[in-house]
């Protein structure tokens, strides 16, 4: 598609009614009316020849003439915003770094680590959630930085790769003690199980399952990756918070599937024992994702930077 004769201001409304996935929410990000940001699109999509969104009962669904326009010009525009953008006076503050992520990560890794920042005059507001919904109001302007699960899916949004997160099968050592007793368990003469790097899942059977959601989606990865099955359970108990699913397993409640960041302390401990050490085990790489247009608050910057440094170590 031609874009060299195109209006400048068309586009930036354009990639703003892209990025939000409605007119209201281009209109709340660059200070329009709604009329005016449908006034816009109209007079792009005459200029285009093509449609660019199909327009839904609750907001816009961009079709393939939009997405392949939205990847040629979405880091142009970006940067030009970050050349462009007003510079704060000297002695002002910037605004706070709006940051969100999964509970767990944040609260056990990433704010300890921006915790230096802090202490030097950096303002964060930090939100919780799940990937998928996160990235939507990253879109609309309502974060700067989404610590995701998965990398987003098409080509406008910055992400970085940020860490890996092994996923490790554990209980309690009374479970543990319990499942060494089992014919289908190795055994060895005294103390503690060993770790294992084989186990028979139906040993499992029996024992208490706590788990993060309904669907299994941690542990029903695991059982795929792990032993090539697929997991037939219900869960004795769900807690939408790894950290409770710890804080209960733990406690004796049964086995789960957890992050090894959030339970190494335990592991080391002895609280907590890893029912099986497989030599490949289930990763999953977290990705760090920057808001388009947040290039003009330096503390974002300094925040994305000590992120992406601090990472290397968890």
């Amino acid at each position: 598609m031609e874009t060299a004769s195109l209006d400048l201001n068309l586009l930036r409304t354009f990639l703003a009614v892209y990025r939000s996935g409605s007119f209201t929410g281009a209109a709340r990000l660059l200070g329009l009316s709604q009329p005016t940001v449908t006034t816009q699109m109209r007079a792009l999509e005459r200029q285009t020849g093509r449609e660019l969104f199909e327009r839904l009962p609750r907001g816009v669904t961009p079709t393939p003439v939009a997405d392949e326009l939205a990847a040629r010009i979405a880091a142009p525009l970006d940067e030009l915003a970050a050349v462009a953008g007003p510079t704060p006076p000297a002695g002002t503050r910037a605004d706070p770094v709006h940051l969100a992520g999964p509970a767990e990560l944040l609260c056990t890794m990433a704010l300890p680590a921006l915790a230096p920042l802090v202490a030097e005059g950096v303002r964060l507001r930090v939100a919780t959630g799940l990937t998928d919904p996160l990235l939507d109001e990253l879109r609309a302007g309502r974060h700067d930085l989404v610590i995701a699960t998965h990398r987003p899916r098409g080509r406008t949004l910055q992400a970085e790769p940020l860490s890996d997160e092994e996923f490790v099968l554990v209980a309690a050592p009374i479970w543990a003690e319990r499942l060494a007793d089992r014919p289908s368990a190795p055994h060895t003469e005294g103390g503690a199980p060993p770790v294992q790097a084989a186990l028979d899942p139906a040993v499992l059977q029996g024992v208490p399952l706590v788990t993060y959601a309904e669907d299994l989606p941690i542990a029903r990865r695991y059982w795929r990756h792990v032993f090539g099955r697929r997991l037939s359970r219900t869960a004795a108990v769900t807690v939408p918070d790894l950290r409770g699913v710890l804080a209960a397993v733990a406690a004796g409640a049964g086995f789960s599937v957890l992050p090894r960041y959030l339970c190494q302390d335990l592991l080391d401990s002895g609280a907590l024992v890893a029912l099986l050490e497989p030599e490949d085990p289930p990763i999953n790489t977290g990705f760090l994702v920057q808001r388009p247009g947040a290039f003009d608050n330096p503390d974002v910057a300094r925040v994305r930077a000590l992120l992406l440094r601090a990472a290397r170590t968890w």
